[in-house]
């Protein structure tokens, strides 16, 4: 199931870690990176390390995917954390599809060695104008599920300055969308809003991103997760409307024709029906 929410998670505070399970979004991003000062790095590693060993093996609950640091760092991260339990890597300020693949390497001989059967899979973070630009190569490299947008660093790179209604990083957001349809992966999971007190914000920035083509929303504190949960969770009506364009469609095919009309006499084709088909998926 493709997330709604993914919740970042510092990966030095052994207390949020411990609560982190039970916050109820579908995916936690536990981070190395931002959330952990240089000094802490190795410490961080650790308590993430001794968290992750603690969890009970093929455990319910979130998807957990682990943000590195850029470099070498990275690699230094994986050393110390990778583990059977893990979904993938977010990977912080990727920009060259070559790192890319040293992480599918490294990640092959880690695997082997620590007996981790799923395959981790990695999140490119796009951070800079650079990443941007090389966003298709990025979603093309091995292990790439999805893409991401780190718009703080982001705008602090292109020397934007964001209204409340994004409208200075449309492209990039687009961009982000595509690079993912035409690498065929998933679509990506919209950016977070630093601001988790206006929850009416929220909501209507997340219509907004859903709009565009983003399909779930990292969130910084859990209470977003329930406003992102109800704009990515599709209503009884828009499932039904979406059974009714599928039924239509399939009794079309069977007398010969490749269109139809839906209940409200708008036109269905394929490209309708592929909207449909996601809604329900």
């Amino acid at each position: 199931m493709t997330a709604r929410s993914a919740l970042y998670v510092p990966g030095d505070v052994a207390d949020k870690l411990a609560k982190a399970l039970a916050r109820g979004a579908d995916e936690l991003i536990v981070d190395l990176e931002d959330a952990v000062p240089q000094s802490g790095k190795e410490a961080a590693r650790a308590t993430v390390a001794s968290w992750l060993g603690g969890l009970p093996a093929g455990g319910a609950g979130p998807r957990l995917w682990l943000r590195i640091n850029p470099g070498e760092q990275g690699h230094e991260d994986l050393r110390a954390v990778a583990a059977p339990g893990l979904a993938g890597v977010c990977v912080a300020k990727a920009e060259d599809p070559a790192d890319l693949a040293e992480l599918d390497a490294l990640l092959t001989g880690l695997e082997a060695e620590r007996g981790i059967a799923e395959p981790l899979r990695l999140i490119p973070l796009l951070e800079s104008g650079e990443a941007l630009f090389r966003a298709r190569e990025l979603a093309r490299a091995p292990r790439v599920v999805r893409l991401q947008l780190g718009e703080a660093d982001l705008a602090a790179d292109l020397g934007v300055t964001p209204s409340p209604d994004g409208r200075e990083l449309l492209w990039a957001r687009s961009q982000a969308v595509a690079a993912s349809a035409a690498a065929k992966i998933e679509p990506p999971i919209a950016p977070v809003s630093t601001d988790f007190r206006d929850l009416d914000a929220l909501r209507e920035s997340t219509r907004a991103l859903r709009r565009l083509g983003f399909w779930g929303r990292a969130c910084i504190h859990p209470a977003q997760i329930p406003v992102v949960h109800e704009v990515f969770t599709p209503t009884e009506a828009e499932t039904a409307k979406a059974r009714d364009v599928l039924a239509r469609y399939d009794e079309a095919l069977a007398t010969g024709s490749g269109v139809c009309l839906d209940a409200g006499g708008r036109l269905i084709d394929e490209a309708v029906v592929r909207s449909a088909r996601r809604l329900l998926s």
